[in-house]
């Protein structure tokens, strides 16, 4: 059998539209209010289970219960994750240049049962570690997406 050479494309220039919608939903829309109104974070608790989760959702991932009851939580949390990133590239958010290095983590908010995705200023990257605590500091002109939330910062 002979072979057969295959080349890989590993580099692509050019445009692709990729058009969609996604609606956030009521609690969605209530949660972006108040973080660009009143620079509040608020989560949904399950009548069921009693998590609590952020951003709110309809509907209770493992009991399936319909969700009501909106509740206001702190700006603080726990990191639980993070990684450093040193690459630059155009953030698809702004369309601009992001300036490296920056963190990104996954944050355990007080009061909440699951985790946050975030920015987090790395000023001094020796403070970066799983544990440390954290807090929102927020965009002085605010939107009304998740970057009202400018990044979290290391308090501890």
């Amino acid at each position: 059998m002979a072979e057969t050479k295959i080349e890989l494309l590993t580099k692509y220039s050019g445009e692709a539209e990729q058009p969609f919608r996604y609606s956030i939903g009521k609690w969605g829309s209530k949660f972006l209010h108040e973080l660009r109104d009143h620079k509040r974070l608020l989560a949904i608790r399950c009548p069921k289970c009693k998590k609590v989760y952020v951003p709110p959702r309809q509907v209770c991932g493992p009991c399936f219960q319909r969700m009501e009851e909106l509740v206001e939580i702190s700006d603080q949390g726990t990191l639980v994750a993070f990684t450093i990133i040193r690459f630059s590239f155009i953030d698809p958010e702004t369309g601009i240049t992001r300036p490296v290095p920056y963190g990104y983590g996954l944050i355990k908010l007080d009061g909440c049962d699951n985790h946050f995705q975030h920015y987090i200023n790395i000023e001094d990257e020796s403070k970066m570690k799983i544990g440390a605590r954290v807090r929102a500091v927020f965009n002085e002109k605010r939107k009304g997406n998740l970057l009202d939330i400018k990044y979290f910062e290391v308090t501890d």
